[in-house]
């Protein structure tokens, strides 16, 4: 079963970084996509005007980002008091067969073969229990997934209102398709601001 951080991880997370990809909602006009050239004495500053790539550092949102981390520990929470409650059947059930083999020598064979049958069917209900629960915990990690890309695409459909930046990248650490970013672009810090900000007007 995985743990609570491999669903974070492989999840949420990638639903997070998903929910960051958005193009300009209006199409470049002729010749947005060329720099513009300004000449100061001998220096020479490349200018870019109305194509504009911006981008969000996923790593730095989930460390700082409130409700991820909030919902996070919940999900956590969640899946460690599965592991619990799950553990104790398990044992519960190996001492009822480490009895059984105690007791096997001294039964009939009918007596036998009833108990293994008991055993058999109580193993079969643990692990229909066992995947049930597995799959309402993946049904709320699900939901999760979705409200956290939700919440971020309506912020982000907000903050680009403007419409200053073209697209509005992510960006993971070791596992991104982003080969060279200028840090003049970075707006992870705006967005986890703006979006802390706007969970905070919620609560009230």
């Amino acid at each position: 079963m995985r743990t609570s951080k491999q669903f974070v991880k492989s999840g949420v997370l990638a639903a997070l970084a998903a929910g960051t990809f958005m193009a300009c909602q209006q199409p470049a006009k002729q010749g947005s996509t060329t720099a513009a050239a300004t000449t100061t004495g001998n220096n020479t500053a490349t200018v870019n005007q109305g194509f504009i790539i911006a981008y969000v550092d996923i790593d730095t949102v989930e460390a700082n980002y409130n409700y991820f981390k909030e919902k996070k520990a919940e999900l956590e929470k969640k899946q460690q008091a599965i592991d619990n409650e799950l553990k104790a059947n398990v044992r519960a059930l190996q001492n009822e067969a480490a009895d059984f083999q105690r007791k096997a020598q001294s039964m009939t064979q009918a007596d036998g073969e009833a108990a293994q049958r008991v055993l058999y069917d109580k193993q079969q209900q643990l692990e229909g229990k066992a995947q049930n629960m597995r799959a309402q915990y993946a049904e709320q990690e699900g939901k999760f997934n979705e409200e956290l890309q939700k919440r971020l695409n309506d912020f982000l459909q907000k903050f680009n209102s403007d419409k200053k930046y073209a697209y509005i990248l992510s960006y993971r650490s070791g596992a991104s398709n982003v080969l060279y970013k200028d840090e003049q672009y970075n707006i992870t810090n705006e967005v986890i601001k703006g979006l802390n900000e706007a969970d905070a007007s919620e609560k009230k």
